[in-house]
């Protein structure tokens, strides 16, 4: 189906935007996070996801393609339907989720509307294997911007984090590179690093 729809904003509404794409308006279902990147009148990309059932064809749209995968790792947890995913994709960020359910953080979770305790234990049952498994599977080792720390370190949690939502070695230890990492939690670090990406 689309892989994502480029065009100007046309309209920004509660959880909606309307992205118009040669004369069509598309009315995509959105996070918070990713309504608060986008202006009316500018022109934006979405990355998206079909939802099509008997009754309806919904397209949900994000701002990066690491939400989008967020949103569809959400999806394959048990109990867990779009609304729900959407809710909690807009009560956290992409890298806020993905640090909550590594470090088995039911309340950045809970704080999502209509996400119990229950739900949220779920999800993090069912997806912290995924997700943990990163910090196995990647190799840091070589140059980077310190030594390889213990597993389970606020920096093998970070760099596993972003490698998670999709960031190459090489782009992880360019980032790594200045960032004083020492007192440092994991989610500043994970943001120290983003922040980095960006200005490059």
């Amino acid at each position: 189906m689309f892989y994502y729809l480029n065009g100007e904003i046309a309209l920004i509404d509660e959880n909606i935007a309307v992205v118009d794409c040669g004369g069509v308006g598309y009315a995509c279902h959105s996070t918070t996070y990713t309504l608060s990147k986008l202006r009316v009148g500018q022109k934006a990309k979405l990355y998206t996801h079909c939802n099509i059932r008997e009754d309806a064809f919904d397209i949900f749209g994000f701002s990066s393609r690491e939400e989008l995968r967020c949103f569809q790792m959400l999806l394959g947890v048990t109990g867990v339907g779009p609304k729900a995913a959407q809710a909690i994709l807009s009560a956290v960020s992409p890298e806020r989720f993905t640090l909550a359910v590594m470090t088995q953080d039911e309340k950045a979770l809970i704080a999502a509307q209509g996400v119990g305790k229950k739900l949220a234990q779920r999800i993090i049952l069912e997806l912290k294997d995924k997700l943990g498994s990163v910090v196995t599977e990647v190799d840091f080792s070589g140059n980077t911007a310190a030594p390889i720390p213990q597993s389970g370190s606020n920096l093998t949690l970070a760099q596993a984090a972003l490698a998670e939502l999709g960031y190459s070695h090489a782009e992880i230890t360019a980032a790594l590179k200045g960032v004083p990492i020492d007192g440092m939690t994991t989610e500043q670090i994970v943001k120290q690093c983003l922040r980095a990406m960006v200005m490059r």
